[in-house]
């Protein structure tokens, strides 16, 4: 099995200045899984609603995901509306309804509870550590949270980054958590609350890599075509978890691959509304991007 991911699936409305989309397939596990799924195997564990369309779970089939764990309630799918400005950092939520998502309780196959590499997408820490309860000993687990838990669910957030290896978070995240303002600092002081690694990501400006020994800057990918940054990060999460799955490899230099092929794949993914921008890659694209970063970044010593 490769990688395993607890999270949303949603249906999204998204507006940009440069287009809108009403009830656009969207949501954590949805965005992390198809870049995911052009590493390693993939399977997602999250919940629709009855409207969900069937050709969503078939989109998801065709790439070779495993919606075994994708569980149909009564009721309506997940949704999310937001509206960017010509910031593309800067969003405002419009409209959130959680629906069949706000009762949602993680049950983990028995067959995927062996999985080497989790990925706990942005929910409830305490549902996290319930996840985290039901898989047996993965080789490397990480984690995403956001801002509503790190004030909301503090001492279940503590509790879960003791038992986590990678968090992943952006810099006013990071920032918040720490309760410091300056980056290295707040990175430094998340280590020491218990993961071996975090990643924070600073969408346009990049990802930063820091575990008790180093830290590793990683430029962001200098797209020319924007459209929408939705779901850019949970695409970096799973490009970054797809790619350690499968090659098995978790040591500090084959982790900072890793974060340039999250990059990568958020690159894609900000180009298209929804997961468009990553349903018609081939590996010469994502290898393609891989090698114009990292001569984004060489230089020869004087």
């Amino acid at each position: 099995m490769g990688v395993l991911v607890v999270g949303s699936v949603a249906l999204d409305s998204v507006k940009t200045p440069f287009g809108e989309v009403r009830d656009a397939l969207g949501g954590s596990a949805t965005f992390f899984s198809v870049a995911a799924a052009y590493f390693t195997d993939v399977a997602m564990v999250a919940v629709v609603g009855s409207d969900f369309p069937a050709e969503h779970i078939e989109m998801l089939r065709s790439r070779g995901i495993d919606t075994s764990g994708l569980v149909t309630e009564e009721g309506e799918t997940f949704r999310w509306e937001g509206v960017y400005g010509f910031d593309l950092n800067d969003r405002e939520t419009i409209d959130t309804r959680l629906n069949v998502f706000e009762t949602f309780r993680p049950e983990i196959p028995g067959r995927l509870a062996a999985s080497e590499f989790v990925f706990l997408a942005n929910i409830d820490p305490e549902l996290q550590l319930a996840v985290l309860d039901q898989v047996s000993r993965p080789r490397l687990v990480a984690c995403d949270t956001m801002d509503f838990w790190i004030e909301g669910k503090r001492e279940a957030l503590d509790k879960l980054m003791r038992r986590v290896d990678i968090m992943v978070m952006n810099d006013a995240e990071c920032r918040m958590l720490a309760g410091e303002p300056n980056l290295v600092k707040a990175a430094r002081m998340v280590l020491d609350m218990g993961p071996k690694s975090i990643v924070v990501k600073k969408g346009e400006h990049g990802a930063l890599l820091a575990d008790r020994d180093c830290f590793f800057s990683a430029p962001a990918f200098p797209c020319e075509d924007v459209f929408d940054p939705t779901g850019a990060g949970d695409s970096f999460a799973g490009g970054f978890m797809g790619y350690l799955a499968k090659t098995k490899d978790v040591s500090t230099d084959n982790i900072r691959r890793a974060v340039i092929y999250g990059t990568v794949m958020a690159s894609f993914c900000v180009e298209e509304f929804s997961v468009g921008g990553m349903t018609s890659l081939d590996q010469a694209d994502i290898e393609g991007r891989f090698r114009m970063l990292r001569e984004l970044s060489f230089f020869e010593a004087g």
